[in-house]
């Protein structure tokens, strides 16, 4: 069988699919979201557009990153299993699932989009090829990039990027960078020797944003090395760890957690924590602002909404405003669900490792009605 992923290639949740695709050696075609059988047949399903779909050959289709991950690993034995046997493993790659994805997207939205002089000549070209109709003008692409970018620097506010806060967003990107750059000297990948759900969380950002655009990936070629060679890495087919010598594709043993990844989870502690409290106080204020939520509803007017409303939070000294969305709920829960379901002494161990990296909350944070995921889209339970 040959899937079709609909996405675009600079598109930070379709490079998710596409690397987990692509390392569990899934036949699959690349197909741009500018094509009109995507608008005529595949977004009447969906009910709203969003990227990545995956389509079957019998026409079945599967929307979200984490989504089409789960698929394939609940169909059986995978090539490198995405989930880790072990409980500490397990919880830490679905943290790095949620914080890849987003709490990683200030740096992605800034650097992409206030670096005109450097990217836009580039991204001017990209965004039409993969979302303008096949065969339009060059001056529909101008529009198809004007409006794209046009909505997409609209956005960026809505991630916390705002002039005051740009200082801010560089110096936490440099920190992660630092810290990752440090993780990835003794191996090939976030767990050790293959990768796990918590490589592709990462990869979202840092290839379709960080490591392809122009400016951010002289950034990362210059700064973080190591970084760059694992977006590589990470869009290989095979291993693609050389450089590492002969590397078993195995995970730390015995469960173990290495000093400099405890130090990439005391960097999510800080830099992303803050707003998880954020958006967690904000969702229960809004159920019980809305006593007859419709079950298997998103509670909106328009049921495409992805976001529930606004909040605001202090974050490294400044006061950034996000968007809230349900979504960032359901991956939130995944990492809670992994706790949950272990057994004593394994929960023991989850909760020692996140109280010595700052990280506790996660596992209290908790929305008074949970997030489903029903005709592709996010509804409360």
């Amino acid at each position: 069988m040959v899937y079709k992923l609909y996405g675009t290639p600079g598109s930070l949740y379709t490079g998710k699919a596409r690397s987990y695709l692509i390392k569990q050696g899934i036949a699959f075609e690349n197909r741009a979201a500018g094509e009109d059988r995507f608008r005529a047949e595949i977004v009447p399903q969906t009910g709203r557009w969003i990227i990545p779909i995956l389509e079957a050959e019998d026409g079945s289709l599967v929307q979200d990153g984490s989504e089409i991950i789960a698929h394939f690993e609940a169909r059986g034995p995978t090539r490198f299993p995405a989930y880790p046997d072990t409980p500490r493993h397990r919880l830490i790659a679905q943290i790095f699932e949620l914080f890849g994805g987003e709490g990683l997207l200030r740096p992605a939205m800034h650097y992409r989009w206030n670096f005109d002089e450097t990217n836009r000549a580039f991204l001017s070209r990209d965004f039409p090829a993969a979302l303008a109709p096949t065969g339009a003008s060059d001056e529909a692409q101008a529009e198809v990039f004007a409006m794209a970018s046009g909505r997409m620097r609209k956005a960026m506010g809505q991630f916390g990027v705002s002039p005051e806060s740009i200082p801010a967003v560089e110096a936490s990107y440099a920190q992660f960078l630092a810290l990752f750059e440090a993780h990835l000297a003794a191996c090939p990948y976030l767990l050790g020797g293959r990768p796990t759900l918590g490589d592709y969380g990462l990869i979202a950002p840092l290839y379709a944003h960080l490591a392809r655009d122009p400016y951010p990936a002289q950034m990362m070629k210059q700064t973080a090395f190591r970084v760059w060679r694992w977006t590589e890495r990470m869009n290989a087919a095979d291993q693609d760890a050389g450089e590492y010598g002969e590397v078993a594709p195995d995970l730390f043993e015995n469960d173990g957690v290495p000093d400099t990844l405890k130090a990439l989870l005391a960097f999510v502690a800080e830099d992303y924590l803050p707003e998880v409290r954020a958006y967690v106080a904000y969702t229960n204020d809004w159920i019980g602002r809305h006593p007859n939520l419709e079950a298997g509803t998103n509670g909106l007017p328009r049921k495409q909404d992805r976001g529930i409303g606004l909040t605001s939070f202090d974050w490294r000294g400044h006061e950034i405003t996000v968007a809230v969305m349900p979504y960032r709920i359901y991956l939130l829960q995944k990492i809670q669900d992994v706790f949950d379901a272990a057994a004593p002494a394994d929960q023991a161990a989850m909760a020692e490792l996140l109280a010595e990296t700052g990280l506790s909350d996660l596992l209290t944070l908790r929305a008074s009605r949970r997030v489903e995921r029903r005709d592709h889209l996010e509804v409360w339970a």
